[in-house]
């Protein structure tokens, strides 16, 4: 006899679970440089206007996939078509290469929040500080494990009792310390060696009002492929997590409004990033001092908190702990999308599929770890960038394999299952299908010719945007 499958005890647990997913390190490290790079609000705009078409289909088909089918991203492409579960092996894959150099970066922000709790923020602002940490041979791996085991203990205790109430916990705090940080952040000002006060609503003035200065045809698709790959990197598809949150999801609950408030939650937290970190970085470094990806948050932010005196300590310490909850959320979605596809495809227990991910997390996170000391290496990848032992796991899953996946899913429910394959799953306990003709339309035709761009741009092979 089958085992029953467990589910999230109603909507908001699915929602709280997999809007913690989609909020993650992407949404306060890039999304605000992005936004300052390309015209505050045109990329606003342009981001909201792909959330309600591009990111709405990515995301209603993953979720209806996993609850149609009742099983992980491994099993379940090819219990809706035999010949297409190739494609969920590389789902699955994906996971497995994002979660050690995650946990990495995880133990980073452990780093870093130890550091301003204790009152050493003004010590993580020097120069160096980044550097020195990430190339010590003992530390790093001592805080990705400490990360790990939090995140494992999470996913070892279920869908329940473990996903569902961390989430319903943590996700608010997170919502109410970013929008107290965001305020703060407006409020702000200083005055500069040449007598000019900057303020924090002068910064969020530039954040939010759209700059058209310039702007070119070739500028304008820029400014769409960035807020596209944000968003298609933000909502945690085409990593089989979706379809493993999806398959938990009771037959019952309002598939088509939870995906709506998944899309809001995580649109909004990402707007509210914007709100915290640009004025704040406008003040006190001008509108050069952004900058993206760790180097933002580790090396740009810290200097930004030392330079506002006492409250530096107390707004770097709730900041990096908003950004700790943000990354242990995500991180727990990864492991459980690794975790599930275990047990669906072997039929084991939790604790035996946990112990298995825990044991290769361990291996290849210390890789990752000693690929800054010991195991040190540069090559350049095809998009012309540097990389090091993290930076090519990023590039392989992100820029490679998330992408088939996403372009595979399209095509498999266009035009293969049909989108009545979908539209049934929403429409199943007599829910209305409101944006059914739109869905039809983007995920046979638009969301696939989008992503096949993207994919082009992300290897290097679409240069001349």
């Amino acid at each position: 006899m089958e085992k029953k499958r467990n589910t999230f005890s109603g909507s908001l647990g699915f929602v709280l679970a997999a809007a913690g997913s989609a909020v993650g390190l992407g949404n306060i490290w890039r999304f605000p440089y992005l936004a300052a790079k390309d015209g505050g609000g045109l990329f606003l705009v342009i981001y909201l206007i792909l959330a309600l078409t591009f990111g709405y289909t990515l995301l209603v088909t993953e979720v209806s996939i996993g609850r149609k089918t009742k099983q992980s991203p491994l099993t379940a492409y090819k219990k809706l078509n035999k010949k297409w579960g190739f494609l969920g092996i590389i789902a699955s894959l994906v996971p497995v290469i994002i979660f050690p150099y995650y946990i990495t970066i995880g133990g980073w922000v452990v780093k870093y929040f130890l550091a301003f709790l204790t009152g050493k923020g003004t010590e993580a602002a020097q120069d160096g500080y980044f550097t020195g940490f990430i190339t010590s041979d003992i530390e790093p791996v001592i805080l990705m494990l400490i990360f790990l085991a939090v995140t494992a203990f999470i996913v070892f205790r279920g869908v329940n009792k473990g996903i569902e109430s961390f989430s319903k916990i943590i996700m608010p705090l997170l919502i109410i310390l970013v929008i107290g940080i965001a305020i703060f952040s407006i409020t702000i000002k200083k005055t500069g060696d040449d007598g000019i006060v900057r303020t924090g609503v002068e910064g969020l003035k530039l954040y939010l009002i759209p700059n058209l200065d310039g702007l070119t045809v070739k500028s304008f698709f820029t400014v769409l492929l960035d807020a596209m790959g944000q968003l298609f990197f933000s909502l945690s598809v085409a990593m089989g997590i979706m379809i493993a949150y999806g398959s938990y999801v009771k037959d019952d609950a309002a598939l088509n409004k939870s995906v709506g408030q998944i899309e809001i939650f995580d649109t909004v937290v990402a707007f509210l990033a914007g709100v915290m970190i640009i004025p704040a970085v406008y003040v006190f470094s001008g509108t050069e001092g952004m900058a993206q990806g760790p180097s933002l948050m580790f090396v740009s932010l810290p200097k930004v908190f030392a330079q506002m005196g006492k409250a530096g300590n107390v707004i770097g310490c709730l900041f990096f702990a908003m950004v700790l909850f943000a990354a242990f959320t995500s991180a727990v979605s990864v492991m459980e999308a690794i975790v599930a596809s275990i047990m669906d495809e072997f039929h084991t227990s939790r604790t035996k599929a946990g112990i298995i991910e825990l044991i290769v997390a361990i291996i290849v996170g210390t890789i990752v770890c000693l690929g800054y000391n010991k195991l040190y290496f540069e090559v350049k990848l095809p998009n012309g960038s540097i990389a090091q032992i993290l930076d090519i796991m990023d590039y392989i899953s992100n820029n490679i394999m998330m992408p088939i996946v996403a372009i595979g899913t399209c095509i498999l429910i266009g035009w293969i299952s049909k989108p009545q394959t979908v539209i049934e799953e929403v429409q199943k306990n007599g829910e209305k299908f409101s944006r059914k003709g739109l869905y039809v339309v983007m995920v046979k035709f638009i969301t696939p010719i989008l992503l096949f761009i993207l994919f082009l741009k992300s290897i290097g092979l679409l240069t001349f945007i």
